[in-house]
């Protein structure tokens, strides 16, 4: 498995957006509500229409954890729910595969959606895990808050979080950038 990093750049958050865009309004509407809910790509993929529309809140047991989840649905995250579920059934997922019936994209899909429009826009280390950890470094960059973060992803630690998100090998590579004997 390979290691994969939050985008830390907003233009390259842009970018991306933008380049799942040309390829339909699924693809970009799964980055975006990665990276502006924090949920794992297992959670975001299982999502129907019935759990966003007329919604405030998402709110999923964790496949992983098995942990019940609640999450705001932010107005402008809402904005972009409805437009995109405007003419679906209840009962549809989000991100609906073309393949089989009643099914969501894979992970597997899921992750060369992703991947293709980081090569496409010149960034590296994307993967499904990006999105939550592109969350995660945001949040924290704005609210500089490691305990309220630490409990959004049921982490055991705030190291363990700063970690997820890459600020630990930020604040490493900053002693480093300068220091030269």
């Amino acid at each position: 498995m390979k290691i994969v990093q939050p985008i830390r750049d907003k233009y390259k958050i842009e970018d991306m957006k933008n380049e799942l865009l040309k390829s339909g309004y699924k693809n970009y509407l799964l980055f975006v509500a990665g990276i502006n809910t924090g949920l794992r790509i297992s959670d975001l993929l299982k999502l129907k229409v019935s759990d966003v529309r007329n919604r405030t809140h998402i709110s999923i047991q964790e496949k992983k954890t098995g942990k019940e989840k609640r999450f705001l649905i932010n107005n402008q995250l809402r904005k972009d729910f409805e437009m995109y579920i405007k003419n679906m059934r209840e009962e549809e997922y989000l991100f609906q595969s073309r393949k089989g019936k009643n099914k969501p994209i894979s992970r597997v899909q899921a992750y060369r959606i992703l991947n293709n429009a980081a090569n496409a826009i010149g960034i590296s280390e994307v993967g499904t895990h990006t999105l939550r950890k592109t969350f995660g470094y945001w949040h924290y960059q704005i609210y500089k808050d490691v305990a309220i973060l630490q409990d959004i992803f049921n982490h055991s630690s705030p190291s363990v979080t700063l970690r997820y998100i890459g600020i630990n090998q930020d604040i490493k590579d900053k002693t480093i950038e300068d220091f030269y004997l």
